[in-house]
């Protein structure tokens, strides 16, 4: 991670530095507020700042938001006066370092402020195929478009792809195109000279150039809209962007990275997006499943959870019950990995007894998880088998699927000609025919009555 330290490098000071460097984070140093927002603002990135509690944090905050610059807050003082660290506290500081630090402690800190522990949890098949596939884009440059539910992990699998990529040691710098208003993401996204309009008091450089080297994500992108979506196509073609204001263009190294929960090729038909953009964005479509789909990662998912959750509250670590875990793969989760990791801090906190148990796990309305029922699994597993097989299908041209169709069918029949025929409705005479065709097509047929792949 990133890390400015604000304040004279004292003793204990530079001490904690030291420490902070033997973590893994990457350290920068400035000894005033006003050098730290500059530096900011100016696109030295930083992930958090360390704060000597002498300085007057609400201010720095203040400063910081004022130029919608939001990164977390960590106070240190030599002292622990108990005043002063509550008075940081109070002033938007998350966490407290007294100094002199301990290792760990540094360590615990930046790895819980900084909210990095976002592991990939994946144990379904259908997850599986999904990070195989990013598993095999991550190293090129190609732009991502990751498509999906909302909850359903699309950032996570963003990160996965930068730490698998060749940009790994480079920033990631994420952008929430939905929750930034309009007449501002511009300025976001692409920087703004002084004096480019009301309020702009100094250069601002933008998330682009911010993310210069590394990988940018634009979350949400659909709800871009559509001049600054035109800004964004020529970023893209031409490598370059121009601040607000400015009067040359400035070059640009990044990868893009995209997310959307709504139907982007439905938005073109709509005309609210373009494409020609998608087209860009689109290189490789990433596709999360919903969590209702991957019932393979829902208890996985949720134990580790649990282990998250205790630790931040300092709480033992316990195990989920039998029906616990039969009351979560059960649940279809609308709200997908997001309620399911709500559900679960509020069951480590809830949860009396050596273990989880099923009345522990609550639903945002406090009403516990309905008792799972046999039957609806197993139409719910029934339903997911067969979109998964029709999905293997998509893609695949009529006489591909017949070929497909009839080798596993003579598989399943051990070679018997005559009963495979009989399933597939077709004549021997017919099936006979078609596996003529495919062994001199070089393709392996299972031998008469054996199974084997040869004829």
């Amino acid at each position: 991670m990133r890390l400015l330290v604000v304040g004279k490098l004292s003793g204990q000071l530079s001490t904690a530095v030291k420490m902070a460097m033997g973590a893994g984070a990457k350290v920068s140093h400035v000894e005033t507020i006003a050098a730290a927002t500059h530096a900011l603002r100016a696109g030295q990135g930083a992930d958090l700042l360390m704060v000597d509690y002498e300085l007057d944090i609400a201010e720095l905050i203040a400063a910081n938001e004022a130029e919608r610059i939001r990164v977390p807050v960590v106070a240190c003082g030599v002292g622990a006066d108990p005043k002063r660290a509550s008075d940081a506290i109070r002033a938007g500081a998350k966490e407290f370092i007294p100094l002199p630090p301990e290792a760990e402690l540094i360590a615990a800190v930046l790895s819980a402020v900084s909210d990095d522990n976002r592991p990939m949890v994946v144990r379904d098949p259908i997850m599986e195929q999904v990070i195989q596939l990013a598993d095999q884009v991550a190293p090129s440059d190609a732009s991502i478009l990751i498509t999906g539910e909302s909850g359903a992990g699309k950032e996570v699998i963003a990160r996965y792809v930068h730490q698998k990529s060749r940009r790994a040691s480079r920033p990631f710098i994420s952008v929430n195109c939905a929750a930034i208003p309009e007449n501002l993401l511009e300025s976001e996204l692409f920087g703004h000279e002084k004096g480019a309009f009301t309020g702009a008091v100094a250069r601002r450089v933008g998330k682009f150039e911010e993310a210069n080297g590394g990988t940018l994500l634009l979350d949400e992108i659909s709800e871009m809209d559509a001049r600054l979506q035109a800004k964004l196509l020529r970023a893209l073609q031409e490598r370059e962007i121009d601040r607000v204001g400015g009067t040359k263009p400035v070059k640009v190294d990044i990868r893009i990275l995209a997310t959307s929960n709504r139907d982007l090729a439905q938005a073109v038909k709509d005309g609210v997006f373009r494409e020609d953009l998608l087209y860009r964005l689109n290189v490789v479509n990433l596709r999360l499943p919903p969590l209702r789909d991957r019932p393979g990662d829902v208890v996985a998912l949720a134990e580790h959870f649990v282990k998250k959750y205790a630790a931040a509250n300092g709480m033992p670590e316990k195990p989920l019950s039998a029906e616990a875990k039969r009351r979560l793969a059960a649940h279809r989760w609308p709200g997908n990995v997001r309620e399911l990791e709500n559900a679960i801090h509020r069951a480590v906190l809830l949860a009396v007894g050596p273990e989880i148990d099923e009345h522990a796990i609550r639903l945002p309305d406090g009403q516990p998880l309905a008792p799972a029922d046999p039957h609806a699994r197993a139409a719910q597993a029934a339903s997911l088998a067969a979109e998964t097989a029709t999905r293997g299908f998509v893609g695949q041209t009529v006489a591909e699927m017949e070929q497909q169709l009839i080798l596993d069918t003579l598989q399943h029949c051990l070679g018997n000609r005559t009963h495979a025929a009989t399933i597939l409705g077709i004549s021997i005479r017919t099936l006979r025919n078609k596996l003529k065709e495919y062994s001199e097509a070089g393709v392996a047929v299972p031998a008469p009555q054996t199974g084997a792949s040869a004829a």
